[in-house]
């Protein structure tokens, strides 16, 4: 075979090592540009067969048609939405990308925020800090015997489920797509959402952004919860509206609250993009400082770090690697458009 220049735009060092490696012995030629591949950067990407991009390279059609011997094209994300696909089958170049990489990673995450409030671990830790080690106030509660529900049962959604399982816990959950093996399998019970609310002790989210979930949780929502319940938000900022998250919280409807996602996070359509080093990072800081749930005891806010693991990551570059080599093969794994 003979060998096959590739291109990655918007890369790191690390990344740049890793794909190297990874690709080491399939004839790819690899080059490495920190860049996104807009029309001033266009040559850059001249003689290659495989172009590899991430979200701020806007790949339109005027672009598309300028990219002479490009055969595939594969973005290192989620969401393709910078990438023309009607132009791209126009110029007969293959498309790719990453369609999942966190399940285990956020699930990981959904339950450290889960035990952050059940045990207290975060008032603890900032009362030890100042030499206060007494106990008053820090008792938790068991997960054990106690109910979770899941709202949303993708893949995130489901390790959260089997995690559960593992701490003894009954689960309800809710979805639009109900899978009735899968809830046998794992021993949940799909239920509608007022019953999940009712009937849960620790209410999860693992919905997508979009006009149907805005706001999912609001007033008349939170009036459903059963009593007390815990709310944890590892998904979008935007399914919660914060004002009526604020007022549950005050009458006691919500115990507490684990965040890993805030209201206005719009900004964020990939979680990689916080990893950027120009991605403006002071405007989630001011939403972080501006927010009034910031300094309750009763919520754990973490800055959107739940997809953020070393395997994580590393799972994105290793599908990109298996993009290229399927491709190479002659079936790219991961298809898009």
């Amino acid at each position: 075979m003979d060998p096959v220049k590739a291109v990655f735009f918007e890369t790191e060092p690390w990344e740049k090592r890793y794909l190297t490696r990874a690709l080491k012995g399939t004839g790819v030629v690899p080059r490495f540009v920190r860049e996104p591949l807009l029309p001033q950067t266009l040559a850059e990407a001249r003689g290659a067969g495989i172009l590899s991009v991430f979200i701020y390279s806007k790949l339109d059609r005027a672009l598309i048609r300028k990219l002479k011997g490009v055969r595939l094209i594969v973005t290192r994300s989620t969401g393709f939405d910078h990438i023309d696909l009607a132009a791209c089958r126009s110029a007969k170049i293959q498309t790719a990308n990453v369609p999942f990489y966190g399940e285990n990673t956020v699930a990981e995450h959904t339950f450290a925020l889960i035990l952050a409030l059940s045990r207290n671990v975060h008032k603890a830790y900032v009362r030890t800090v100042r030499g206060d080690f007494s106990l008053t106030g820090l008792q938790g509660f068991d997960l054990k015997g106690r109910t979770i529900g899941v709202v949303g049962t993708g893949r995130i959604g489901l390790h959260v489920i089997k995690m559960a399982k593992g701490f003894g816990m009954e689960v309800l959950a809710h979805d639009i797509r109900r899978d009735s093996f899968l809830s046998e399998v794992l021993d949940f019970r799909y239920v509608d959402l007022p019953e999940l609310l009712a009937g849960s002790d620790i209410v999860s989210l693992h919905l997508p952004a979009n006009p149907s979930t805005r706001h999912i949780m609001n007033r008349k929502i939170f009036a459903q919860m059963k009593r007390g319940a815990l709310l944890i938000n590892t998904a979008r900022g935007s399914l919660v509206e914060t004002n009526a998250l604020v007022e549950a919280l005050d009458d006691g409807i919500v115990g507490g609250a684990g965040l890993d996602v805030l209201e206005g996070e719009e900004l964020v359509k990939e979680e990689r993009q916080l990893l950027e080093k120009d991605f403006p990072k002071e405007k989630l800081v001011t939403l972080l400082q501006n927010n009034i749930l910031l300094h309750r005891d009763n919520v754990v806010i973490t800055p959107h770090i739940a997809f953020d693991s070393r395997e994580a990551l590393e799972r994105i570059l290793e599908t990109t690697a298996e993009n290229i080599r399927g491709f190479l093969r002659g079936r790219v794994p991961h298809p898009i458009g």
